[in-house]
């Protein structure tokens, strides 16, 4: 069964930016250039006529392009593990475009999302016991990127591995244009 997400890459100056952040406390395990997105929608496992209805669905989605920029970082801390993360900005459009998508994922059978939506791009991952992570997010809390234009999301399968989890587009879906 394949395990989906839909999400946005952000440009490669962006990436190589991200990127650039990417030394702290042991044990994070950073993230790849080709693990750098934003979220929209986890879709997760789910049987191949359904992948194929709701990438069949996902073409008449309307979105028009805007911007985002990078903003601040931050972390989700759980018992078990958590994220380093880096913040998006504006997050009203972000916010818009996932509930559009959530609507089309329940069009097709799907359960609607449930937790909140947080934009943001994760930068390292740990688990168990959270490391001193207080230097890193002070020395970054400023992290700003000039604006970059969203104009389509893409559907992703994701495999996951002894090296983590890979991932492979299966589709884009651009914007409208103005």
């Amino acid at each position: 069964m394949p395990r989906l997400f839909l999400a946005l890459r952000p440009p490669e100056p962006v990436r190589d930016a991200l990127l650039d952040l990417t030394e702290g406390p042991d044990p994070l395990r950073w993230q790849s250039d080709e693990q750098l997105h934003c979220t929209l929608r986890f879709v997760g496992e789910v049987e191949r006529p359904c992948a194929e209805d709701l990438a069949q669905a996902l073409q008449h989605l309307r979105f028009d392009p805007f911007e985002l920029r990078l903003c601040g970082v931050g972390r989700f801390a759980r018992r078990s593990g958590g994220a380093l993360w880096a913040g998006l900005a504006p997050k009203d459009p972000l916010a818009v475009l996932a509930g559009k998508i959530d609507r089309v994922c329940q069009s097709v059978g799907l359960a609607p999302e449930r937790r909140a939506y947080h934009p943001h791009l994760t930068l390292a991952r740990w688990s168990g016991r959270e490391p001193s992570l207080q230097p890193w997010l002070q020395q970054h809390a400023a992290l700003a990127s000039d604006p970059w234009p969203v104009t389509c999301f893409t559907l992703f399968e994701s495999t996951l591995g002894r090296a983590g989890a890979h991932y492979d587009a299966i589709a884009d879906y651009p914007a409208v244009s103005p």
